[in-house]
């Protein structure tokens, strides 16, 4: 069976398993998940994430403060139904500057901080808090 949105499936396994405190979780492996998990460990979401040695799966260690979960707000933007993009001159910081928005730009995956920096749009991925 063909899995029709692989990102909102790495996403709902992250929320479910914060939401009953895991500390780590186990996604389907692709490079543009990784990518994701790379802004979200330069952002200090997660503790990490390792690729398994078969690139089938990733392991993503999460991280908690005070025995309450990093990630208190976790949604997909951008869905294979709905795409959603936005010049740079849109981004608007995300809860005024708390949580970020992962972009999808030419030039990469990163924070909506960076894209604006850097004067690129892109695709709306995730918001995460």
């Amino acid at each position: 069976m063909s899995m029709s949105d692989p990102i909102g499936d790495m996403l709902a396994r992250i929320r479910n398993a914060l939401a009953v405190n895991h500390t780590f979780v186990v996604c389907l492996a692709s490079r543009f998940n990784a990518a994701i998990l790379e802004v979200m460990l330069n952002e200090g979401y997660i503790r990490g994430y390792q690729v398994a040695d078969d690139k089938r799966t990733i392991k993503v260690a999460l991280k908690y403060y005070a025995g309450k979960p990093v990630i208190e707000y976790l949604h997909r933007t951008s869905t294979p139904g709905l795409r959603r993009y936005s010049k740079a001159a849109d981004l608007k910081p995300f809860l005024n500057g708390l949580g970020i928005v992962v972009v999808s730009t030419s030039h990469g995956v990163m924070t909506d901080h960076q894209a604006r920096s850097k004067g690129l749009g892109g695709e709306l991925i995730c918001q995460v808090a």
